[in-house]
């Protein structure tokens, strides 16, 4: 790739004009997506490019230093997970309420990782219609950003609480928000949300939740 696109690879939606990939369908997030993954590992991740050569990618993460061997792994069932954690999320599925796209791009990335099938809402009346609208049971947790256009996160909350369904109206609900101050946490616990996520989120500490709520 040129030298002036190297600059840019790791912003939203940048692609470089050429012949090739003018030819190849994408959205130019998968490189914004993989940088803001590795800064929440609190890692660094750099590119070095020459046209018509090559480009080399170096990612450096720091890791702990086992202080003894690691149990030996159990061995793989018959549907080829390695154990109950492995498995923990399988079959579930969530719905992920967030208006701006690279945000839902980098989390549906994350929590499919985690074996876990996501659907999107891009606001709360649209994530009010698909709860409202899907099976009882079809949603294991919903992680909701608050400020939306439409209809916020905690208006939406409400109108969830409120449905004449009870598995509907209790299915837990995870604020994941960059409003990340006290009172922020106090607003969404009386909306009648479940847990309280700031962004840029922990990977950690949402896996941590969702096996709260999922496993």
């Amino acid at each position: 790739m040129s030298e002036e696109f190297a600059a840019h690879i790791f912003e939203p939606f940048t692609r470089e004009k050429n012949s090739t990939v003018s030819k190849i369908e994408g959205t130019g997030l998968g490189m914004a997506i993989t940088k803001h993954i590795v800064d929440l590992m609190h890692g660094t991740i750099g590119v070095c490019s020459e046209q018509g050569k090559g480009t080399e990618f170096t990612v450096s993460l720091r890791f702990a230093t086992a202080k003894e061997a690691p149990a030996p792994a159990p061995e793989a069932d018959a549907a080829g997970e390695s154990g109950a954690e492995a498995a923990s999320f399988a079959g579930k599925r969530v719905l992920l309420v967030d208006d701006v796209e690279l945000n839902r791009e980098i989390a549906v990335a994350v929590l499919e990782e985690e074996g876990l099938a996501v659907d999107t809402a891009v606001n709360g009346r649209e994530a009010v219609d698909k709860v409202a609208g899907a099976a009882a049971g079809t949603y294991g947790l919903i992680l909701m950003d608050v400020m939306m256009p439409v209809m916020d996160g905690y208006e939406a909350t409400r109108t969830i609480r409120s449905l004449p369904d009870p598995e509907k109206a209790n299915i837990p609900i995870i604020a994941m928000t960059a409003n990340a101050f006290e009172e922020d946490r106090r607003m969404s616990m009386e909306a009648g949300m479940n847990e309280h996520l700031s962004k840029p989120f922990r990977v950690d500490r949402l896996i941590e939740v969702l096996a709260k709520y999922l496993g």
